[in-house]
């Protein structure tokens, strides 16, 4: 089936859990704490599950796949990525991947590959480590960080190819470049790519090309990170909060302050309304979150489902916070 001509062969979940937490990102969790926050989900009614060899060198997919075994194959919705694989550290001396943020031992060292072996290497790789054999949506992770042109060229009809045997249902990218989005939804057949951080309460920056190549395209978008680094996490936004990679820019958050005031005055939680705005375009077919805590889980997954008046968002587009 091809996404242009009949929009995504996949069905998704409103609702998604991001499994980089239980990776072990930013913080440590043990295997109890990483199975109560997968259950907290599941009790949630989040039957949308997406992780990446990246999250944490493998620990995210062995984690998920223990928990999900346990489940009805049928009752779930299952992602990862590849590009990256897993290869022994001929460095490693005890130390941890906390250069990426995992506080995991750095055993492993990711290596990029593109190639069609290196491709269907990657997905093998992660159903043994998941153990499960089914894997519904196939993302290919970041590429403009290692090689975009190489990308085009040869990861996406590999990953067409794979979607064509039967390997996979869907297929993708997951990446927070718009740039690169935009580009692989007008130059691959792609089902969903995962936006991150680039459509969500605070900015809108895929508007401009990537909304409407996935219009033209029949691409449907899954949409992540839409917390900003957990700036929307919180009723109250801090300064000090997280942004990417650095500072909050002071013109965000004068922004990020307006859109919290039009918030409180409409008795709506900050987190809801980041929750819940991606969907507002037909393109975004899920919002996929994370969380290191079982009552996290367990808060998104009301806040998703929380009524919000329309009122509120057409104050926000009336003080230009959100396109109209």
């Amino acid at each position: 089936m091809s996404a242009s001509d009949s929009g995504p062969s996949l069905a998704v979940p409103a609702l998604g859990y991001g499994a980089a937490n239980v990776g072990n990102l930013f913080r440590a969790l043990t295997d109890d704490d990483a199975w109560a926050v997968l259950d907290a989900a599941w009790d949630s009614g989040i039957r949308f599950f997406d992780t990446a060899p990246h999250y944490g060198l493998g620990m995210s997919e062995r984690r998920l796949g223990a928990f999900l075994r346990t489940k009805p194959r049928d009752e779930y919705v299952l992602s990862t990525k590849v590009g990256r694989l897993l290869r022994p550290n001929p460095d490693f001396d005890g130390g941890l991947d906390t250069a990426n943020d995992f506080h995991v031992p750095d055993d492993l060292q990711r290596v990029w590959d593109f190639s069609a072996d290196g491709i269907r290497a990657s997905l093998d790789e992660s159903r043994e480590r998941l153990g499960i054999e089914r894997i519904d949506l196939l993302y290919l992770h970041d590429p403009e960080r290692h090689d975009l042109d190489l990308a085009l060229e040869e990861a996406l009809p590999a990953l067409e190819q794979l979607r064509a045997e039967g390997e996979v249902a869907a297929i993708g990218i997951g990446s927070m470049v718009t740039d690169a989005l935009a580009a692989a939804v007008r130059s691959a057949d792609l089902d969903l790519i995962m936006v991150a951080g680039r459509y969500t309460l605070l900015e809108q920056p895929a508007a401009a090309d990537v909304l409407p190549a996935c219009r033209e395209t029949g691409t449907g978008i899954v949409a992540a990170s839409v917390f900003n680094s957990g700036l929307l996490a919180s009723s109250e936004p801090r300064r000090d909060g997280r942004y990417e990679y650095g500072q909050l820019p002071d013109e965000l958050w004068e922004r990020l302050q307006r859109i919290a005031r039009v918030c409180a005055d409409h008795d709506v939680p900050l987190p809801a309304a980041a929750l819940q705005f991606p969907s507002r375009s037909d393109e975004v077919r899920s919002v996929v979150v994370g969380g290191s805590r079982p009552e996290q889980v367990a808060q998104n997954a009301q806040y998703a489902a929380l009524e919000i008046p329309t009122a509120l968002w057409e104050d926000l587009a009336d003080e230009g916070l959100i396109p109209a």
